[in-house]
């Protein structure tokens, strides 16, 4: 269980540092300037300018340099265009934002899909199944930009009570929250699904129908702990970018979270605010891959000598 738990954490952390080197050089890669203005900035300005960020030095100082505030300093670097604005400090005003989306997203998706999954296993090729199938795969092929707009359309303009923009009240949760959260309980019906009819075939399930155990014990008692691993795997990924990745229903229902500052930050040129942003979501893909893996060998006790 240790050595598990220690070889997911050096996997992390090599994860992280090719993370933070790739996106180093790649976004200095990038076509045009973060000092491209509409008036054009005089020359000495633009070189003191450059000194103070540290982006006249060459490219492996400046690399350098940022491990070492990275490591050293634990320093994200300020924004390039507002002096004495940390990378930091937009990170913690817009992460519990993020949070809390997530958290009800998941929340949501986890209360519609994995019963869904489960009830579709037990009743195989029946009417509730295919009907629980169809409802996932239209869930999986429309994106949350379709479901977002016609959520806010129908429910937002229909029920007078809920907002369709703003975070600043429990009535402007709801419809971000339930357009991320139905996107993920569709797979999460699937993947729930498919892992209890795997294990509803094995041996030890017929021997208890022949012991005479009734079928809500069966699934209750001896399917789900292993029948939900698949599921179980992808909740720790799919939390993750919920949080951090989920700029699409933040700009639709314009919630101020971390996913707009993606963005922003590729659109001005803000390089250390997307090495920032970058590094504290694989941080999260990290962490959160770790609970599953956890998760996963408390559902499954065979997984501690792999």
């Amino acid at each position: 269980m240790i050595r598990l738990i220690v070889s997911r954490l050096g996997q992390g952390i090599l994860t992280l540092f090719v993370l933070v080197t790739l996106t180093f050089f790649l976004v200095r890669a990038m076509p045009g300037s973060p000092y491209v203005e509409e008036k054009a900035i005089p020359a000495h300005v633009l070189k003191r300018m450059k000194e103070y960020t540290g982006l006249d030095q060459p490219l492996p100082v400046q690399y350098f340099r940022y491990l070492k505030n990275l490591v050293i300093d634990h320093d994200l670097g300020d924004l390039i265009k507002k002096d004495g604005v940390k990378v930091s400090e937009i990170i913690a005003d817009s992460f519990p934002v993020s949070l809390g989306l997530g958290i009800l997203s998941i929340g949501i998706a986890l209360i519609i899909g994995i019963p869904a999954g489960v009830i579709a296993a037990v009743r195989q090729n029946t009417c509730v199944d295919f009907a629980c199938l169809a409802a996932a795969m239209t869930g999986i092929c429309l994106p949350s930009f379709v479901i977002g707009p016609l959520l806010a359309a129908t429910a937002g303009l229909g029920l007078k009570s809920l907002n369709v923009a703003g975070w600043s009240s429990m009535s402007d949760w709801i419809l971000p929250s339930v357009t991320l959260g139905l996107v993920n309980a569709a797979y999460l019906a699937r993947l729930a699904r498919g892992g209890m009819l795997e294990v509803l075939s094995q041996d030890y399930i017929r021997t208890a129908r022949a012991k005479g155990a009734s079928e809500s014990r069966i699934v209750i008692c001896h399917a789900l702990r292993g029948g939900l691993i698949p599921a179980v795997a992808f909740i720790g990924p799919a939390f993750a970018g919920m949080i951090s990745g989920s700029f699409v229903i933040e700009t639709i229902f314009q919630v101020p979270g971390m996913g707009q500052h993606f963005v922003n930050a590729a659109t001005d040129r803000e390089f250390f605010l997307i090495q920032g942003l970058v590094l504290f979501y694989g941080f999260l893909i990290v962490g959160a891959n770790l609970l599953a893996d956890l998760t996963q060998i408390a559902l499954n006790p065979r997984l501690r000598n792999a």
